[in-house]
């Protein structure tokens, strides 16, 4: 029997989520992959701890409770348990973590990773290289990464496989669950990074089997910068004691025993100092309006979004960088234009506001978008390209 698919948010029904955000009264905002608007409910829960702090001073009781309720939700949204899940200030303090913990004696030192992961995660592989970690990049070949690159490159010597859900530059989706199959066939660990991906579509680490999955959510999780989260498959946490580590990773962290390091006996053990107590809240009131909207129907937004677009950009003659079939990309339709930096300033001086990165335009819509606001961003931007940049 077939899987029934959620259905897909009507314009109508857009329009009404549209209320929660009130900067699109006024803003067609498409530029999610980067940064996603403000909402009511993450402006009252940030404005709930600025209050808890001028009338309280110090209140850790509800700051803990805050940041076990992020945990709560981030697990929650992923299909984990909260003690699965740890903690962090951005996803690069979080892979670093992970970075930090691995072994890397024996024959296994190889990290497979891809051209297509955000800088950082590169970044992180090629500093650990100094201690015993072999990095090799599988390129990107017309904009995508096949699988069989993958099947060719993973061996006995791959410590962990790399590899981002959603390229941030042109939207394409990798096949993340066949990742982690190849990498489990031969031995290895997998990561995903879902910076790209999670809050436009559903994501069960059960039913992807993956070891390890990081996400920060200030994009399409719709809450701020400062926050990450790290998710670590519950057989493997043990085995992770990272060398960047904090009082918070503590069995105990208010023993202050600055002589004992006992590692948290769940994925708390990755978490560093002091929690950003702040960002956390308005993570978890993001997480939260993601979950009552439903990740399955906005994922079928998403691919009927991306379908318009890709369509639409077509009959306004513009040259589309992505994949074709909406199985294959994620929120991001990427625009190829000259001068992106200043294309991006003159869209948001007509009030739309889209992401420039690499040579093209991301238009990146959400579930509060509508396809009048995909016309729109696309007009105003065949309109500034029809004029001598």
């Amino acid at each position: 029997m077939s899987e029934t698919r959620p259905v897909s948010f009507s314009d109508d029904e857009a329009r009404a989520w549209q209320r929660e955000f009130p900067s699109l009264a006024a803003t067609v905002h498409v530029a999610n992959c980067s940064h996603g608007p403000q909402s009511l409910r993450v402006r009252g829960a940030v404005d709930a701890y600025l209050d808890s702090w001028l009338e309280k001073g110090m209140d850790w009781e509800s700051w803990i409770a805050e940041i076990h309720g992020a945990k709560e939700a981030f697990a929650r949204l992923i299909g984990a348990k909260p003690t699965e899940v740890a903690l962090s200030t951005s996803a690069s303090a979080a892979v670093s973590s992970v970075a930090s913990a691995l072994a890397t004696g024996g024959e296994r030192r190889r990290v497979l990773t891809t051209e297509a992961e955000f800088p950082t995660v590169g970044h992180v592989w090629l500093a650990h290289a100094r201690y015993g970690l072999e990095v090799e990049f599988i390129p990107v070949r017309d904009g995508a990464i096949e699988l069989n690159e993958y099947e060719a490159r993973v061996d006995e010597r791959t410590l962990i496989v790399s590899a981002t859900h959603v390229y941030y530059q042109n939207g394409f989706k990798q096949d993340v669950k066949r990742i982690a199959g190849i990498a489990h066939r031969a031995g290895a660990l997998a990561l995903v990074d879902a910076y790209q991906s999670l809050g436009t579509c559903r994501v069960d680490v059960g039913e992807l089997d993956v070891d390890i999955l990081v996400s920060g959510n200030q994009k399409y999780l719709l809450g701020v910068p400062g926050v990450a989260f790290v998710y670590v498959k519950e057989e493997l946490v043990e085995r992770l004691e990272p060398a960047l580590t904090g009082w918070f990773g503590r069995v105990n962290p208010f023993a202050f025993d600055p002589k004992t390091l006992d590692y948290a006996r769940d994925a708390r053990r990755l978490e560093t100092g002091t929690p950003p107590v702040f960002a956390a809240a308005a993570a978890r009131a993001g997480m939260e309006l993601i979950e009552e909207a439903d990740p399955g129907r906005i994922e079928a937004r998403i691919d009927a979004l991306s379908a318009h677009a890709i369509e639409a950009a077509a009959r306004c003659g513009l040259e589309y960088s992505g994949p074709h079939d909406v199985r294959r990309k994620g929120a991001t339709t990427a625009i190829r234009v000259p001068e992106p930096t200043r294309v991006e300033g003159l869209l948001k001086e007509r009030n739309v506001v889209a992401s420039a990165r690499g040579d093209v335009i991301r238009i990146a819509p959400h579930f509060f978008t509508t396809t009048e606001d995909i016309d729109r961003a696309l007009d105003e931007l065949r309109s500034i390209l029809g004029r001598p940049l």
